[in-house]
């Protein structure tokens, strides 16, 4: 009884762990916007996010171009291929038919 206890804790635990990691990413993303390519851009993360749906997002993020699209929007600027999952994560979450609004 001791042993199913300790592994009942265990896994919730776990699954903890795992729902902030999942949570972080469209953090992240949000971070690196904030910081990289808000002043580049000139529009917020709301304005950014809301260039295109969810749907279409995640068409460009699939064909690899996530960063032709961030070129297009951002007067030319690009970011490095280990931002982009996480930019993809905060456009995803913030889309204009999301229903959500960055803080940023």
């Amino acid at each position: 009884m001791r042993n199913l206890h300790k592994l009942t804790i265990v896994i919730l635990l776990g699954l903890n762990v795992l729902t902030t990691a999942i949570v972080a990413d469209v953090v992240k993303g949000q971070k690196i916007y904030a910081k990289q390519l808000k002043s580049k851009c000139g529009i917020t993360g709301s304005a950014f996010a809301g260039k295109h749906s969810q749907d279409q997002w995640e068409e460009i993020y699939d064909a690899g171009k996530l960063n032709d699209e961030i070129k297009k929007i951002c007067r030319g600027y690009s970011l490095d291929e280990k931002s982009l999952p996480h930019i993809y994560d905060f456009v995803y979450e913030y889309a204009n038919d999301s229903g959500n609004v960055p803080s940023i």
